[in-house]
């Protein structure tokens, strides 16, 4: 007996065959064999659901996502942050390895895989630490993680300071076709900064954090791995000059990527109001001049993904004076909402979104994900793109709710996730 499905009268969007247009999508056995206008008819006895007035995309990538499992559930444990995933239209997250303990070796990369087969609704795809303890000092056994199931190396949330340690790590990395994945924020330029550097920061009487605390370390990252060879993936990148680095680089041949948080396309410094500490972020929030021009860039290709940077916190460290407030912000839910308002703005086209939150990160990382052609894994997320919502505090799944968009207004959601013709979310 299979297990068969016919989802019908859809929007299907597919950048990964740059499709567009009105059909259906049959599934049998968790595997799409269908889609399009051209996928007519249902197998025998196929459940059979109308899903008129829907857009169909492949399930969204989330490459940047921080959970607090292991040593640090209460914040946010795998399987929260999957049901948090699942709610937000997202079937594929790439977990950071700041933990504790840190997932610097195998049989942590295993601990992360093993729990999210028992307890994740969502695909789990551990990342692993690019240096022991993330200390940027001593590289970790990338070939044997690398083979253990970690799809990418990561700092995480932290730097790697040392221009030689990481020169031998891109090297390694390149040899096992990994990709290294760094976040670019200079450890002595930046410190003591707590948001944007300018006219705001004055006013507030915050310190600030200088442009080229990202673009310096950004443009060294890039040279060595051009000098390298290395697949070099800047994680989280917030400025018109960064972006100009990063097309900069590829014109000179180099392998790279590059990513930005949702936050920053859709909100800017002015946001963080009265010291709200919801809005304190790394990197800070810029000014709308800068979140323009990353909507541009984002929407002509030179910005390759859109992460939520999920990053759960609770109120002991975030119920505190601005400046001594932890950094980040939850994102799991909010990042296709947040997305649809560049859409609907006319900032970026529906297609170069969904590539973004999908099957460019699936590719990037190499991913079994962001797709619809028929073979693949039934991972899909179904829109309703003109649905009106308030997202209110109670509607929180993550166990953290350090969101910036607490009673924001949104218009567009995920309203059925499927992860291998599964149903795991629907409203």
């Amino acid at each position: 007996m299979t297990n068969s499905l016919v989802l019908k009268n859809l929007r299907v969007i597919d950048p990964s065959r740059n499709i567009d247009e009105t059909g259906n999508i049959v599934i049998e056995n968790g595997v799409i064999t269908a889609v399009g206008k051209d996928a007519h008819g249902a197998p025998a006895g196929a459940e059979i659901r109308d899903c008129n007035g829907l857009v169909a995309v492949p399930g969204l990538v989330d490459a940047r996502v921080f959970v607090g499992e292991p040593g640090g559930e209460y914040r946010e444990t795998i399987e929260s942050a999957s049901r948090a995933a699942a709610a937000g239209g997202v079937t594929s997250i790439i977990t950071m390895p700041d933990t504790d303990p840190v997932i610097d070796d195998i049989a942590l990369v295993e601990f992360v895989q093993k729990t999210a087969r028992d307890k994740a609704l969502v695909n789990v795809y551990p990342a692993a630490a690019l240096t022991k303890h993330l200390d940027g000092e001593e590289m970790t056994e990338l070939g044997l993680l690398r083979e253990a199931g970690a799809v990418c190396f990561t700092n995480g949330r932290q730097p790697v300071h040392d221009t030689l340690v990481l020169r031998r790590a891109m090297t390694y990395a390149r040899e096992f076709g990994a990709v290294i994945s760094l976040e670019t924020r200079d450890k002595y330029l930046g410190a003591g900064g707590v948001m944007n550097e300018g006219l705001l920061a004055s006013w507030l009487g915050l310190s600030g954090v200088p442009r080229e605390a990202e673009i310096i370390p950004l443009e060294r990252d890039l040279r060595i791995a051009g000098l390298t060879k290395a697949a070099y993936h800047a994680a989280k990148i917030s400025l018109p000059e960064s972006a100009e680095a990063i097309a900069t680089a590829r014109k000179r041949g180099a392998n790279v990527t590059c990513g930005i948080s949702i936050n920053h396309l859709t909100l800017n410094e002015n946001d963080i109001g009265e010291y709200r500490t919801f809005f304190k972020l790394s990197p800070p929030l810029r000014g709308e001049d800068d979140r323009v021009a990353m909507v541009e860039a984002l929407a002509n290709g030179t910005i390759d993904i859109i992460v939520s940077s999920h990053d759960p916190q609770d109120v002991d460290t975030k119920r505190l004076p601005f400046a001594d407030a932890a950094d980040g912000a939850i994102g799991l839910e909010t990042l296709l909402p947040a997305a649809l308002r560049l859409y609907h703005s006319g900032g970026v086209p529906l297609m170069r979104l969904i590539d973004a939150l999908s099957t460019r990160p699936a590719q990037i990382f190499g991913l079994d994900a962001g797709t619809l052609k028929p073979g693949a894994k039934a991972d899909i997320t179904l829109i309703d793109l003109e649905e009106p919502w308030l997202f209110g505090k109670d509607a929180i799944i993550s166990r953290s709710k350090n969101t910036p968009f607490e009673n924001a207004r949104f218009t567009g959601r995920a309203v059925q996730t499927y992860v291998a013709g599964k149903l795991v979310h629907s409203i």
